[in-house]
């Protein structure tokens, strides 16, 4: 089902940078290997709620789709937003704007009759 996706739960936790340091004692090691986390932390990600969601409503996702959550969130983050609706074509999704995780998804069939909590911004895409 997602072959081309990268998919990463909100379980796996990054190392700690005092984790780091001890394992690299080189600095100039020691910042290749921060950026490469932080650079980790800025990909799109999936709770396991959401890979749930999204397999008990067949809900498949293209690498296109993957880029359009990915440039909502990006949108999101300018407007301050810390967690956002994202409606895309008969999709929603809420996700975690500073984390880059999607939280939940739902298609049209799920919408009626429903109310999204604790979000504090939508994006349209």
């Amino acid at each position: 089902m997602y072959n081309d996706i990268k998919i990463k739960p909100n379980s796996l936790q990054q190392p700690k940078i005092n984790q780091l340091k001890q394992n690299y004692k080189d600095n100039s090691n020691f910042n290749q290997i921060l950026q490469q986390q932080l650079q980790q932390n800025k990909e799109l990600k999936f709770s396991k709620h959401a890979i749930e969601r999204l397999e008990k409503r067949n809900i498949t996702l293209t690498p296109q789709d993957m880029t359009r959550l990915d440039q909502a969130l990006n949108i999101a983050s300018k407007k301050g937003i810390k967690e956002t609706l994202i409606m895309m074509d008969n999709k929603v999704f809420v996700a975690s704007v500073s984390n880059k995780t999607v939280i939940t998804a739902a298609v049209e069939e799920q919408l009626k009759e429903n109310v999204f909590t604790n979000i504090d911004g939508a994006v349209i895409i």
